[in-house]
């Protein structure tokens, strides 16, 4: 047998913590994470480090925290040249292969460190030549799905509107990943030689569009509603109000689509658990098992209608707190339950130890998750921050206009004073979680104990000074000692101008149509 374990990675977008069976959802089905958690470590209070997507997958493949990457937002990866932790595997001899959404920019289809890609992102093409670098979509194509236009389902004014998907279960996105992987699993292409496989799945990412009849597995009258506390309204922050509008959710509520809403989010992660354990069962019986270590994870979570919010971009649980499954015989084993603070950072160290592998362009922010699970970790707080401006919602930036069409091109970078005039921090601990929202010039505390669900802010209390001042500071220090302090006076916050989002309903919509290149000229003329 290798010394050097295989690394499964089965990586999921924008799944919520509280959505396995086993750690106590129980209207959820999720058989095979449950399985997994049986053999393994669950990490229940692991966090985002940038609770959206392209800065959160950057600080996991870079073992760092956004103010080293630069990568606040769903904008620029550096392009310096540093290290993944992909790359450091590939020196001590492993294959690397990614299969699904990577979302690197800016260019989507980079490797950073894989040595091969199948690619399937989100997002549309300019013209049908681009096709033969997109393996998703040109599976589509050549298997004659020339009516999709969305594959991923349809977003801007459906974004949170439940949808079957228009695809077959067979051809859905999700299916393709598991084949896709079961496929390398079989023929790793490399006999003996260690592997790590990412096996990234974009659902449960809104639209909400799982296949038939996997949209009938939970029915809408039977759905809890969301937590909504009676003081939520205090709870808001301006990142909050931004998503609510930029999502079209807020307007009213409707008790039957929220419950909706649920019931397909729910279906969209069992469809996942379904595949994911169809790659389980293939790497049983490919003889690998007991030499490879398997990793569950997500990028972020979502509300969910959560305080009646949607999205992401908030460091409240719902949208900060992901759910995080080790197993591997000797080393995560056993169905243990590990409530010490981690993050996507602990990923780097912990694949790179277990090979025996390094990267020396940076130093690494995460601590190996061996340690943590074996409690001879030290570390008592993770950490989280980013930076949201959407320009539609909101036109005033420092007294500039933004356009993020210039920030996806990477042609511009927002000044230090820029990023923390619209950020969030973060610091979390075991018993108390902190975090400063700079457009709101707002501090809160959550008794994470106490009151698990985040119902009453503890801030200004004085029966919880201690916890506000000791979290406070370690959240300053960890700024200060990473060089980002632009958002800081001393051991205070620097105040910046509050924002707020426009009164007129219709201002900062999404507007993000991701057409298919041959659907781009499907209307007749004079329709278009």
């Amino acid at each position: 047998m290798n010394n050097q374990p295989n690394i499964l990675h089965l990586f999921t977008d924008m799944q919520r913590w509280d959505t396995i069976h086993a750690l106590g959802n129980g209207v959820i089905k999720t058989p095979n994470l449950d399985r997994l958690f049986a053999d393994g470590v669950a990490f229940t209070n692991a966090f985002s480090p940038s609770p959206v997507c392209i800065s959160a997958r950057c600080s996991m493949i870079h073992g760092q925290y956004p103010m080293h990457t630069g990568c606040y937002e769903n904008s620029c990866m550096p392009s310096d040249g540093r290290d993944t932790f992909m790359d450091g595997l590939t020196r001590v001899g492993y294959r690397t292969h990614g299969i699904g959404k990577c979302h690197f920019t800016p260019d989507r289809h980079a490797l950073r460190g894989f040595q091969t890609r199948l690619i399937q992102e989100e997002g549309g093409l300019r013209s049908m030549e681009e096709l033969e670098r997109e393996d998703y979509l040109r599976y589509l194509h050549q298997k004659g799905y020339h009516h999709i236009c969305e594959p991923h389902g349809i977003r801007g004014e459906m974004y949170y509107i439940p949808q079957p998907s228009q695809l077959p279960a067979a051809d859905h996105p999700t299916q393709w990943i598991a084949d896709r992987s079961i496929e390398f699993l079989r023929d790793p292409n490399d006999s003996g030689r260690p592997w790590y496989l990412f096996s990234s799945f974009i659902h449960p990412h809104p639209p909400l569009t799982p296949p038939n009849p996997w949209h009938k597995l939970y029915r809408e009258p039977m759905m809890p509603l969301p937590l909504v506390p009676e003081e939520h309204e205090a709870l808001l922050t301006y990142a909050n109000r931004m998503q609510n509008r930029y999502k079209y959710r807020d307007q009213g509520s409707d008790p039957h689509l929220v419950r909706l809403i649920v019931a397909y989010y729910y279906a969209c992660i069992s469809f996942v658990d379904y595949q994911a354990g169809r790659i389980l069962d293939a790497l049983e019986n490919s003889g690998q098992r007991e030499n490879t270590l398997i990793v569950f994870t997500s990028d972020h979570g979502e509300f969910l209608g959560r305080n009646r919010c949607y999205g992401k971009r908030s460091m409240h649980d719902p949208s900060a707190r992901i759910p995080m499954l080790l197993s591997m015989p000797d080393r995560f084993e056993g169905g243990i339950i590990c409530d010490r603070p981690v993050s996507l950072v602990d990923l780097a160290p912990t694949f790179l130890n277990l090979a025996g592998a390094h990267i020396d362009s940076h130093d690494l922010d995460g601590e190996d998750l061996c340690a943590v699970a074996a409690g001879s970790s030290a570390r008592q707080y993770v950490f989280s921050q980013i930076s949201t401006y959407q320009d539609g919602a909101n036109r005033r930036v420092q007294g500039r206009a933004y356009d993020r069409r210039i920030r996806h091109q990477c042609s511009h970078r927002e000044t230090p004073e820029q990023v923390a005039a619209f950020s969030s921090y973060m610091c979390v601990s075991r018993e108390w979680k902190y975090f400063y929202s700079a457009p709101d010039d707002r501090e809160f505390l959550f008794d994470k104990i106490g009151d698990p669900h985040e119902t009453r802010n503890r801030a200004a209390l004085p029966f919880t000074g201690d916890a506000f001042r000791t979290h406070k500071s370690a959240l300053i220090k960890h700024l200060r000692d990473g060089g980002e302090t632009a958002g800081l006076d001393g051991n205070e916050w620097r105040v910046f101008e509050r924002q707020s989002i426009s009164d007129d309903p219709d201002t900062g919509l999404l507007v993000q149509d991701s057409y298919t290149p041959w659907s781009q000229m499907a209307l007749p003329a004079g329709y278009r």
